[in-house]
């Protein structure tokens, strides 16, 4: 197998050979034919994350290991199936997106198919090799999810943008189709977000960027606002009150710094839900009194499950869930788009295609 590996953090992707992995046990081999390119893949190649107060958080502490093929929005072909996933649904030959949040498959989490909850998680294109390669290997059988009725371009987004929006909303509902959701960011995974809150029926979708041409992204996709994100957080806290009218009962902060966390705690009502998805990096200070005072609910929300997965991928298949803007670029180009997701240069999602021309 080839692949496109960080061998060294924060230097260009480099052009591996490899043997090809044999599938053992349960596990699934599968010809990589799409690969998204995520904001996470840029945290994973520097190498940290920035935890606020001049701290960082060490990937290599976390299990995290070089050389590595990132990529985790995978679609693939099944090419050999291990011997005991035989039997179980999976079909040679078949395309499949698969997820890739995997952990240790013996927990009481994986057991429940909640596996990103594994205390031990060995993620594709995080602490296994991904799909910024020609074959990747998915543990279990039940990782897979037919693509049948999807543009596989689109459904590898699923994997990650779509599963981890789709989540995140999942512990803000139920709320009247009418409440304002304010979602902080209007990148791929903000315009995720906007596809599925419009799937659901939401009716008042609330988004914040900096950028105007994703501001503009947003409005084409279905926001009913937006708000520039721009300057310091109150100035910003305070245009997004001015067009909902007041506290909101949820924003969900896609982008994850220090000044729209503040922002997104700053805008909600009492008994509030400020759910953090991003992970650019930073911290806050909450004043607990008026944090109990106004029983907010302040969460993390990381990726999510198989069986959202699932459900994601029926809603996609039922044609309520418009696609985002996805272009798609050779394999052989994936250090450039990476580079370019960097720069922000980037709007919607960039997939990689496996076309043969390393």
């Amino acid at each position: 197998m080839r692949a496109y590996a960080v061998v060294e953090n924060g230097k260009p992707l480099q052009m591996m050979e490899w043997p090809t992995p044999e599938p053992e046990g349960t596990e699934v081999l599968l010809e990589v034919t799409h690969c998204g390119v995520c904001h996470s893949d840029i945290h994973i190649w520097e190498g940290s994350y920035d935890l606020g107060g001049g701290k960082t958080l060490s990937l290599k502490d976390r299990g995290v290991s070089l050389p590595l093929a990132m990529g985790h929005e995978i679609v693939g072909r099944v090419v050999k199936l291990g011997p005991a996933a035989e039997g179980k649904g999976v079909q040679v030959g078949k395309q499949y997106v698969v997820f890739p949040w995997v952990g240790c498959g013996q927990c009481a989490a994986c057991l429940a198919e909640e596996d990103n909850y594994c205390p031990k998680m060995r993620a594709l294109g995080v602490h296994r090799h991904g799909g910024y390669a020609t074959h990747v290997i998915a543990p279990e059988p039940r990782h897979l999810v037919s693509v049948d009725g999807v543009d596989p371009a689109l459904a590898g987004t699923y994997a990650c943008s779509g599963i981890t929006v789709y989540s995140a909303i999942n512990k803000v509902m139920p709320l009247p189709a009418d409440e304002p959701i304010v979602l902080f960011g209007a990148g791929g995974l903000g315009l995720a977000a906007i596809s599925v809150l419009n799937a659901l029926g939401h009716k008042r979708i609330v988004s914040v960027d900096v950028a105007e041409a994703k501001r503009a992204a947003a409005k084409a996709e279905g926001a009913t606002d937006v708000v520039d994100g721009s300057g310091d957080s109150d100035a910003v806290a305070s245009r997004i009150l001015a067009v909902t009218g007041g506290p909101v009962a949820a924003a969900i902060d896609l982008v994850g710094a220090g000044p729209t966390a503040r922002a997104g705690t700053a805008i909600l009502r009492k008994g509030g839900s400020y759910v953090a998805v991003g992970l650019y990096g930073g911290d806050i200070t909450l004043p607990l009194p008026l944090t109990v005072m106004r029983a907010m609910v302040v969460r993390g929300s990381h990726v999510g499950n198989p069986k959202e997965l699932r459900a994601l991928m029926d809603l996609a298949r039922s044609g309520k869930l418009k696609p985002i803007p996805v272009a798609t670029e050779p394999l052989a180009n994936a250090d450039a788009v990476l580079t370019r997701l960097r720069q922000g240069q980037i709007v919607g999602r960039v997939v990689l295609e496996n076309n043969g021309a390393f």
